[in-house]
């Protein structure tokens, strides 16, 4: 244990600090878990929503010195294509299936 008063000190600041990270980094974890939930049900306008608050809180992060820049870079940029080919998948499947019901009353006629 520390025995000077300035090192003390330090140790009460260290505990603090400590909290402060903690809560920061639950956030962040937390949101990535939504974002990931969201990703995960297929719903495009929730995860966009919630692609928006987590980008919010990984920024809000690296201010506060909690994760580094580039590994918060790093996990937008993931999330972001997971986002990205989960908006545009629907988009392609719809054709497809217009084409499947077309061929298919093409075949029923005949």
């Amino acid at each position: 244990m520390a025995n000077h008063v300035s090192s003390l000190k330090r140790a009460r600041q260290t505990i603090v600090k400590t909290e402060v990270n903690r809560a920061n980094r639950t956030r962040v974890r937390g949101s990535l878990r939504l974002m990931r939930e969201a990703l995960a049900t297929g719903d495009a306008k929730a995860a966009q929503t919630q692609f928006r608050e987590t980008v919010s809180a990984l920024d809000k992060s690296v201010q506060k010195g909690v994760l580094h820049k580039n590994t918060v870079s790093r996990y937008k940029s993931r999330l972001n294509a997971r986002l990205k080919a989960l908006v545009l998948s629907p988009a392609k499947a719809a054709p497809a299936k217009a084409e499947t019901s077309a061929k298919a009353a093409k075949t029923a006629k005949a």
